[in-house]
């Protein structure tokens, strides 16, 4: 049974995307979901309906806009319109994975910023604060005219690495490209680690890839680390990199289980030997294989929740529990 919140108007709801999230962070804060309900008409538009008064209630609303990205996208915005109309005094949209969050520049002529497009879409329905973990780009934050609290699984991940008893000098953390090194500095500093970095080199058209490895693997334990894995194309060539290299196990981290296409059997023949992955996305039963490892960000989130309504710093989050 939940432990009720001492505020009545502290409301949690949850969409379709991740409700096995959205029951862990309602736990974690102590209050049940609200009462809501989201269909589809048979041409595909969504329904939505609020099943209990929110007025001038501080409304938490859980969505991850991961695939299918564009239904779960288009049920956060009507929802935050729905919550506007019926008066709610503050809009907190929890955002555990942000879609389209790599899509955060022009990387060619004529392409369009669809991350900064969808933070607009989010603050033109209504919303107040955005929460959300691990953005794809730390700076999609200043996409939003309102507040971002951004956590980090970073101290999650490092808590289930420090049980498994990989801490120190005879593990190596690895950033798999030049993008996700501060990412991996964090996870080593929490782990008491060096890192290493994987140099992804092309020397001509139509050449494969060359690796090469900045850092010392040889009779190491690597763990690598990304924000995401898709494909599993890049963590894949890293791990095989690593062992060519002479890593003694290879471990591999990531915060949103995209897990798309190929994914499934490339991790499978891969010499990863775990997959640590959160549940900021929701993996049905049947997509699971032995390699994966789930933390959960339940507590995480909802103790940053609580913090934001009691407005206390959400900056001690970003630290690893003491063990």
């Amino acid at each position: 049974m939940t432990n009720h919140y001492f505020d009545p108007r502290l409301k949690i709801f949850a969409l379709n995307s991740n409700r096995p999230l959205a029951q862990k962070i309602a736990k974690a804060v102590g209050v049940e979901l609200g009462k809501s309900s989201v269909k589809q008409f048979s041409d595909g538009e969504i329904q939505i309906n609020i099943e209990e008064s929110i007025r001038g209630d501080h409304v938490y609303l859980i969505q991850s806009t991961s695939f299918p990205v564009n239904d779960n996208l288009m049920e956060l915005l009507i929802m935050i319109d729905a919550l506007k109309r019926a008066s709610a005094k503050t809009i907190n949209v929890v955002i555990p994975y942000y879609g389209y969050a790599r899509q955060d520049r022009k990387a060619r002529s004529r392409e369009p910023i669809t991350a900064k497009l969808v933070a607009d879409m989010l603050t033109a329905a209504g919303t107040t604060r955005v929460l959300t973990l691990d953005l794809h780009a730390a700076q999609i934050q200043g996409f939003f005219n309102i507040p971002v609290d951004h956590l980090m699984a970073a101290p999650l991940l490092a808590d289930h690495l420090t049980h498994q008893g990989y801490v120190g000098d005879d593990v190596v953390v690895v950033s798999p490209d030049h993008g996700g090194v501060t990412r991996a500095r964090k996870l080593a500093e929490f782990l008491k680690a060096p890192i290493a970095i994987i140099d992804k080199r092309r020397p001509k058209a139509n050449v494969a890839e060359v690796m090469n490895i900045i850092g010392q693997v040889n009779g190491k334990k690597c763990i690598l680390i990304d924000d995401m894995i898709d494909t599993a194309g890049t963590i894949t060539l890293a791990a095989q990199a690593l062992k060519d290299e002479g890593a003694t196990e290879v471990l591999a981290c990531c915060t949103h289980p995209v897990l798309s296409g190929p994914a499934f059997e490339r991790l499978e023949a891969s010499p990863i030997e775990k997959v640590i992955i959160t549940d900021s996305i929701y993996l049905p039963e049947e997509n699971r294989i032995e390699k994966l490892e789930e933390v959960s960000v339940g507590s995480l989130i909802g103790d940053a929740i609580k913090r934001i309504h009691e407005n206390k710093p959400v900056s001690p989050l970003f630290e690893q529990k003491k063990l």
